[in-house]
């Protein structure tokens, strides 16, 4: 099982490890594209700041962020799974996951993407940054596309004979399509709300809860030591372990199955 996570929003913002050695982390294949986007942000926070925070889409109170990228290179390191924080890493709980007898599985399971890294593991040492995947990124253009071209063999190839389970917002999903047989074995959960009002069950898509319950999932799969191979076997997995969840399989095969997961009020 491969579990494709977001990064988050809101990031540690001081490491205690070395400095960034792009040697050291997952995927190398991918460090060319990985120095290319690394360079390009340097340029653009090296600028007139004002352009810096309008492209990265930062508030006056973020500006900050725009000297940590300018010490990308010399700034200390800390793991991914303690840069990350946000409500889907509070419900993940990596730090209880990496303790333990889950610990080879967790770090073996999770990929993270990052529109300034591509794509990473929750291990990799990284210095705290500010780059969304969403952001067009001069002169490369929308991080979504540049890192597709650069992502889809390295992660398929680690994804070879695993179930996909893939919680990434839309956003960070454009970084990676899966599709042929990759894709006949992943699953996209998407998170659904289910209200009964005049008797009438409705159910509709959220976002704030879906980054929750996303982690809450992930964190049972991992703690539980579940190893689900097929789309049919990770839902059966996750009612089993208290979810509602619902599989919606695609009408031609090279696409991915749907997992709904249902929350009630």
């Amino acid at each position: 099982m491969l579990i494709l996570l977001p990064p988050s929003e809101g990031k540690a913002t001081e490491g205690d490890g070395p400095a960034l050695d792009l040697a050291e982390l997952s995927l190398p294949e991918v460090n060319g594209a990985r120095e290319a986007v690394l360079e390009s942000l340097e340029a653009l926070c090296s600028g007139p700041r004002e352009r810096a925070m309008e492209v990265l889409g930062l508030t006056p109170g973020q500006a900050d962020a725009v000297d940590r990228n300018l010490a990308l290179r010399a700034s200390p390191t800390l793991p991914a799974a303690r840069l990350y924080t946000g409500v889907l890493y509070d419900n993940l709980r990596l730090g209880e996951l990496l303790e333990g007898p889950t610990a080879a599985r967790t770090r073996e399971s999770v990929l993270v993407f990052s529109g300034l890294w591509g794509a990473v593991g929750i291990g990799d040492p990284l210095p705290p940054y500010r780059l969304s995947m969403g952001v067009k990124l001069p002169p490369m253009g929308a991080l979504g596309t540049f890192w597709r071209s650069h992502l889809a063999d390295p992660v398929a190839k680690r994804a070879e004979g695993r179930l996909i389970v893939d919680c990434r917002s839309s956003t960070y999903a454009a970084a990676f399509k899966p599709s042929g047989e990759v894709a006949d074995h992943t699953a996209s959960v998407r998170v659904l709300k289910e209200t009964v009002k005049g008797g009438e069950v409705k159910r509709s898509v959220v976002s704030h809860m879906a980054k929750a319950t996303r982690g809450a999932i992930a964190h049972t799969l991992l703690s539980e030591g579940r190893a689900p191979e097929t789309q049919a076997e990770l839902a059966e997995a996750l009612n089993d372990l208290g979810h509602t969840a619902e599989l919606t399989t695609p009408a031609k095969a090279g696409r991915p199955s749907t997992l709904d997961v249902v929350i009630r009020d």
